[in-house]
């Protein structure tokens, strides 16, 4: 074998037969041993493009990102160099704490994310030692043979060797839109049709192949490589960003005027300096990342415990956001297990060459023919091929040397929606069987009886899926076209049931409480999703069939779709249509599926969903995955998304209430008292123990009415709400200073220390009040971490002016009559707060119980799409679904 830094090329490999491939690389067409796979893995390495793990390093650097952080530090290594070595030290605990606090979180979150990769793979089979098993891609070497299936991402790049009507979707290599065909038999030439890539998508057929290229030595491996790893950012992301971004202004504004206020009072430069930076600390949200992060993994494992896995953490906020959901029929509003109930002749009688002739009539291999006469066997994954094959006595129809067996095939695509086989019998006789949705079938037959329609149509009626079954005499050398499904006989219709889901109707009836909208989007006939849709009451709604969508242009569709419940018997491009239609009306999308025609859709969607049984294109496309194919499961992730964003709101409001107010008034007392109102080692302290209550803050309980609609940004209200309460603050501050100053002729050291004690309980106090709308405690109960976590701050507070740090701290011992006003201005300021924040939300123009965007239902179309979606796409374990859907911080 090679080195590993030598792999082969794909290229290289098409321009030889397959005798010399197997030879160069030292395999046959019954595979590697298990030896000799472990033996090149080691070598090469998994196949992987890169891999996840949660590293400590990339976390720490993130913490040490922050200007104001790196300028205390400064600033305590300066205050060192003058002298004042305690206050050097004090900063730099601070320092160390706060880092310390923001990397322990996020870390967290990394081994949460890492935790979830873990469980989201892709299996491919892989023939070893002759004998074809399910493997877990990232086992894949060099020399081994792949078997290719309908729906399939290509695992690594393949040197072809046998394929069947083998069509792969290029377009994230190439740009192309339409398949390419591969046949191992074809010249090279440009674009070897005897390749297979990684990465690209079997849209058709089915094929074999030898891996010659893996992982980043793959010609896709090269390109994702190339292209990185950054992510796109989400709209939640967004809106984040840009509340930071506006308290970093108000801070930097801040910042300024109590420099210079305090060098034109001629304080010390370094004193000046050091608190200016250290207000700016204070009010700009350090820790917002730490709870954000807190908050997704809490409500990752929450998820992953109710099986849903979500591929980046910020999806689950995006989940909670959506307000109409697209979901497939099949194992969603029926239970996914297809059973074979009768195979019907034209006249609606019995007919059992219909049923036998619907087996032979698959695009995947059919071991039917055999001389010793055993049982066949179906190796395909058609769950309606599945179901035939698996019914009682259904093999025997084709037991036997006396079958025909098959020279031809024209593969199952989602266009024509039929498959076509031709069958040789022992005297050398052929015919086209033709096999597919009878939509697409009856108008290919000739001298069709006149109750075949009214025998299908009655069956679709009752819930049930027909397929229907039609020949014609064959004589032509050439495999057959499209064109040759036509002048057929009608043989008969095969028919099969998947009964409703009893659980989906609780499901339902629970998205519509959460205010999502359910639509079903299938590839069905309407009759039959309309019969589900009724069965399980979803409410009767307008019904598009793909032919109406077709006939539409983008404008009249998006009219339709608003009014429409139901999409039937469309497409894949159809499907991604009428997303993208939904969409237009400014209302967040969420798809599910799980087919390789839902891929397109999947992409559309602000959100894709799809299953751990799904195709591996399909699950490659979602952004979330569930273990489980239950509406109830979604809804579980749609309420932890909501409760994520609610309590990342808190903490949120928490920064432009109370904290933005202390802050403001710290920098206007600056500019008139004659000593700083909190050195800056006070204010720094303070922000730590302030930040370190509100780490509780992600597993806070969420009132109901707070989880009933979608929540998003809105930094309009956000600032009105810091205009409105901040000032609140500032009066109680001033007071503060009022009472100190003249009622009790406070010294420097007692103001500092009665101040400290006032605004740390402030601050954090009142995260009771906001957290809910309801009356704190008595209709709106908060969590018992919360609720230990705050009072603990708080008593810290309360008792370090008595600890032997207190000296070093600049903290005296508060008298009894301080002590009893300070608690008297905490309880007034907590009783102000909750009057005013009736007043203040009776006023808000929005029914929501949290910020919501200005787009919120009827934002336009987000301008940013996702962005580097296409190099997630890698088949491997450890690659995850590059970017998500991002745009204007409002929806």
């Amino acid at each position: 074998m090679r080195a590993r830094s030598e792999q082969w090329s794909a290229v290289e490999a098409a321009t030889l037969d397959v005798a010399d491939v197997h030879a160069r690389l030292a395999t046959s067409p019954a595979g590697l041993t298990p030896a000799e796979a472990a033996a090149r893995l080691v070598e090469f390495g998994p196949n992987a493009v890169r891999s996840h793990g949660a590293h400590w390093a990339p976390v720490l650097v993130r913490q040490l990102r922050s200007p104001l952080l790196l300028l205390l530090g400064a600033a305590a290594v300066a205050s060192a160099f003058f002298g004042e070595r305690t206050d050097a030290v004090i900063i730099a605990v601070i320092l160390a704490g706060s880092i310390g606090l923001g990397f322990v979180n996020e870390y967290r979150a990394e081994v949460a994310a890492d935790a979830l990769h873990s469980r989201i793979h892709h299996d491919v089979t892989v023939v070893r030692d002759g004998r074809p098993q399910r493997l877990d891609v990232a086992l894949l070497v060099p020399g081994d043979v792949v078997r290719l299936q309908l729906g399939e991402v290509v695992p690594a790049d393949l040197r072809l060797t046998a394929a069947t009507g083998l069509e792969c979707d290029e377009g994230m290599l190439t740009g192309e839109s339409l398949p390419v065909a591969k046949d191992p038999a074809r010249d090279a030439g440009a674009t070897p049709a005897d390749v297979a890539w990684m990465g690209t998508v079997v849209s058709a057929g089915s094929g074999e192949g030898v891996v010659v290229a893996t992982g980043s030595a793959a010609r896709f491996g090269r390109i994702a490589v190339a292209l990185g790893t950054r992510h796109g950012e989400t709209e939640f992301q967004v809106g984040l960003r840009r509340f930071s971004g506006m308290l970093v202004v108000v801070a930097a504004a801040l910042t300024a005027f109590v420099l210079a206020a305090n060098l034109v009072l001629h304080r010390p430069f370094l004193d000046a300096l050091l608190f200016s930076l250290a207000i700016a600390v204070g009010i700009t949200p350090q820790l917002l990342p730490a709870i954000v992060s807190t908050s997704l993994a809490t409500g990752s494992r929450e998820l992953a415990r109710r099986k849903v896995l979500v591929k980046r953490l910020v999806c689950i906020e995006d989940l909670g956001d959506i307000h109409v959901l697209m979901t497939d029929k099949t194992g969603t509003l029926t239970q996914g297990h297809i059973t074979f109930m009768r195979a019907l002749g034209p006249d609606g009688g019995s007919c059992d060459e219909a049923a036998r002739l619907g087996m032979l009539c698959t695009s995947a291999p059919v071991d039917a023919v055999d001389a010793s006469g055993r049982t066949p066997t179906y190796a395909g994954s058609d769950p309606l091929d599945a179901a035939l094959w698996s019914a009682p006595g259904a093999p025997d129809l084709v037991a036997g040397p006396a079958q025909p067996r098959r020279v031809a095939t024209l593969p199952f695509d989602h266009a024509r929606r039929r498959v076509s086989v031709v069958l040789e019998s022992a005297d050398g006789s052929r015919e086209l069987v033709t096999k597919g949705a009878p939509e697409q079938v009856l108008p290919a037959c000739t001298r069709l009886p006149d109750t075949a329609t009214s025998v299908a149509e009655r069956k679709f009626r009752s819930g049930a899926r027909v397929v229907a079954v039609a020949r014609r005499p064959w004589d032509a050398a050439a495999a057959p076209t499209p064109a040759d499904e036509d002048g057929l006989e009608l043989v008969g219709f095969l028919v099969f049931l998947d009964a409703p889901k009893q659980s989906a109707v609780a499901a339902l009836e629970r998205l519509d409480r959460l205010g999502v909208d359910v639509k079903v989007i299938t590839g069905d006939n309407p009759l039959v999703a309309e019969s589900v849709c009724r069965r399980l009451g979803l409410p009767a709604r307008g019904t598009l069939t793909g032919a109406d969508v077709e006939a539409m242009d983008d404008a009249t569709l998006a009219d339709a779709v608003e009014s429409s419940g139901v999409f039937a018997r469309v497409s894949p491009e159809q499907k991604a249509r009428i997303v993208r239609a939904q969409r237009s009306r400014g209302l967040d999308v969420a798809f599910l599926g799980d087919g390789v025609n839902d891929a397109l859709a999947l992409h559309a969607a602000d959100i894709g969903i799809s299953v751990d049984s799904a195709t591996d294109v399909a699950k490659d496309a979602a952004d979330i995955v569930l273990l489980d194919k239950d509406l109830g499961v979604l809804a579980d992730g749609v309420v932890e998304g909501r409760r994520v964003f609610a309590n990342t709101v808190k903490y949120v409001l928490m920064g432009t209430s109370s904290n933005f107010g202390n802050m403001f008034s710290a920098a206007a007392a600056s500019a008139v008292l004659p000593f700083l109102p909190m050195l800056p080692p006070q204010v720094l302290l303070g922000n730590l123990l302030y930040d370190t209550g509100q780490l509780a803050i992600p597993g806070d309980a969420v009132d109901p009415e707070q989880l009933r609609r979608p929540s998003h940004w809105d930094l309009r209200l956000i600032r009105r709400y810091m205009l409105f309460f901040g000032p609140l603050s500032s009066l109680f501050d001033l007071g503060t200073f009022a009472l100190m100053l003249w009622g009790f002729h406070a010294s420097q050291s007692l103001f500092q220390t009665a101040w400290f004690v006032e605004s740390l309980a402030t601050q954090s106090l009142v995260i009771f009040v906001i957290r809910t709308r309801r009356t704190p405690f008595f209709r709106s109960r908060p969590s018992l971490g919360l609720v230990v976590s705050v009072t603990s701050i708080v008593l810290v507070g309360a008792v370090l002016p008595t600890t032997p740090l207190a000296a070093e701290l600049g903290f005296v011992p508060l008298p009894g009559a301080v002590v009893a006003a300070v608690v008297a201005l905490v309880v007034a300021y907590l009783a102000l707060v909750e009057v005013a924040k009736g007043r203040f939300f009776r006023r808000v123009p929005t029914g929501d119980d949290t910020p919501s965007g200005p787009g919120g239902r009827g934002a336009p179309a987000r301008l940013h799409r996702r962005a580097a979606r296409f190099s997630s796409r890698a088949p491997v374990t450890s690659t995850t679904r590059s970017g998500s859907r991002a745009g204007p911080a409002g929806r």
